[in-house]
């Protein structure tokens, strides 16, 4: 299948640094591609340059097997990271005027239902909530009927069940067959809507493919988190990696029997021990040396 969005050697420099730095993807249409990585990692930056707000250093984006052109702003959809809303228009009114902007509209019914709008229609814009001000921003990507929306960090800030209303509805938008790239900072959210993801830091992508392909490759052990107090030196005795964050300490292996057994010969205190599976955000932790939430 021909992918919707190619993305070749793209480069955006500025003055005092290389922002993204020669990436290379290829979406497949219909799928949810993800942009991993932490705050100034080039995530934003890479995606204004596909999208057309900025313009690149160097690199060729095509759109459907062609260079983009010009009817590539009206046929996509996009969630900001920041947007301030009209004031003193109402959630419907706002809707309205975003779909008329448009010669291609979807059906202000769809919009209303599919991004649960129903009880705040009437409301002021400055009298909604984060997570319906998020939900209002996805209606108005949707305003044009898109095949490619491109959602930038669409759940920052939200509270958790927020976060997890705007996830269904994304999942329900992917279910239409509509492809979706999406950027985020959080391992659960990429997980869970993302069929690629694509993992960027200082600029350039390190790895790519599927969040289980890339755990089954990169990051298929354990993670031990201790919270006690062990010094530098012993720690350096484990046969283990091992990073110090906000108070506790986690050992990444591939043998927690055998790490955990070093630990009792050191006479480390275990009481605080928890033991888990490996997840994207551990994967990123190996591949870089820092948090994806750095």
């Amino acid at each position: 299948m021909d992918p919707i969005i190619d993305v070749r050697d793209l480069k955006k420099y500025f003055p005092e640094v290389k922002a993204v730095d020669g990436i290379s993807f290829a979406i497949e249409p219909g799928i949810c591609f993800g942009l991993l990585g932490p705050n100034g990692a080039g995530k934003t930056t890479a995606i204004e340059v596909i999208e057309g707000i900025l313009e690149p250093t160097a690199g060729e984006i095509y759109y459907k097997g062609e260079p983009r052109g010009r009817s590539f702003k009206n046929e996509v959809g996009i969630q900001f990271q920041n947007t301030e809303l009209p004031q003193y228009l109402t959630v419907k009114e706002t809707l309205l005027t975003f779909r008329d902007l448009y010669d291609r509209r979807s059906d202000l019914g769809y919009l209303i239902e599919t991004c649960r709008l129903e009880e705040i229609l009437k409301r002021d814009n400055r009298k909604i909530s984060g997570g319906q001000k998020q939900r209002l921003l996805l209606a108005m990507a949707l305003a044009n009927d898109p095949e490619l929306i491109f959602l930038d960090e669409p759940t920052t800030g939200l509270d958790p069940q927020a976060r997890r209303h705007l996830w269904d509805i994304v999942r329900n938008i992917k279910s239409l067959n509509k492809t979706i790239v999406l950027t985020t900072h959080y391992m659960e959210e990429a997980e869970i809507l993302c069929d690629r993801i694509g993992i960027i830091d200082h600029g350039k992508i390190i790895v790519m493919g599927t969040p289980a392909g890339l755990l089954r490759e990169y990051a298929g052990g354990s993670t031990i988190t201790l919270r006690t107090e062990i010094d530098d030196a012993m720690l350096q005795s484990i046969p283990c990696r091992w990073f110090r964050k906000h108070g506790h300490i986690e050992i990444q292996t591939d043998s927690s029997g055998e790490c955990i057994r070093r630990l009792v010969e050191l006479g480390v205190d275990l009481s605080t021990m928890n033991v888990r599976h490996q997840n994207i955000e551990d994967l990123f932790l190996k591949l870089t040396g820092h948090e994806l939430r750095a």
